[in-house]
């Protein structure tokens, strides 16, 4: 199955906000019952805010009959990101280098159920990463999330982990992982 994905840039967050929160509440509320203050959807809502307000932001939200199935998003790590501040182990500082062009962090990407096992997060992933100029992508991942297998996926996808952060105090602690953009 092939979901028709809609581009979007931060411009457009308005049009599109409630739609990102609406699936996210559904998604990590009520199939993963996921809870505490980093997931109510208020919190979600500024952290969104938070990434569209950075250069480079970028979203996608496939679409099946004119109902929204997914989306991903994320935005260009600058030269004072504070994305690899939260490392538990100190990483080599050349593969943290970020000049606002060598990296960028899909923060969230999101399918519905009765969309998942259909390969929509794939597409959803490839088509975000289709307008995406940068080296390199990373992102963060629950390593308890489907006991191992949301990361097993990722790693199916070529991303590999290179060390463990807690970005928020509230938040688990994320496998980090990285891969090129555009895989050989």
């Amino acid at each position: 199955m092939t979901a028709e994905v809609r581009h979007y840039v931060a411009a457009d967050l308005p049009e599109i906000r409630q739609t990102i929160l609406d699936v996210h509440v559904e998604v990590r509320q009520r199939d993963f019952g996921l809870t505490g203050s980093f997931y109510e959807v208020e919190s979600f809502d500024k952290r969104l805010t938070s990434y569209a307000s950075r250069p480079g932001w970028t979203a996608v939200i496939g679409y099946e009959d004119g109902e929204a199935v997914g989306f991903c998003f994320g935005t260009t790590l600058g030269p004072d990101t504070r994305w690899w501040n939260s490392m538990t182990e100190p990483l080599p500082e050349d593969l943290l280098r970020e000049d606002g062009r060598r990296t960028v962090a899909l923060n969230e990407i999101v399918v519905r159920k009765p969309w998942r096992g259909r390969s929509i997060a794939w597409q959803l992933h490839e088509a975000w990463l289709t307008h995406r100029t940068e080296d390199r992508v990373t992102l963060l991942v629950n390593p308890a999330a489907g006991d191992g297998a949301v990361q097993a996926v990722y790693e199916a996808w070529g991303y590999r982990k290179i060390g463990e952060q807690q970005p928020f105090p509230d938040s688990p602690v994320f496998a980090s992982m990285i891969r090129p953009v555009k895989q050989p």
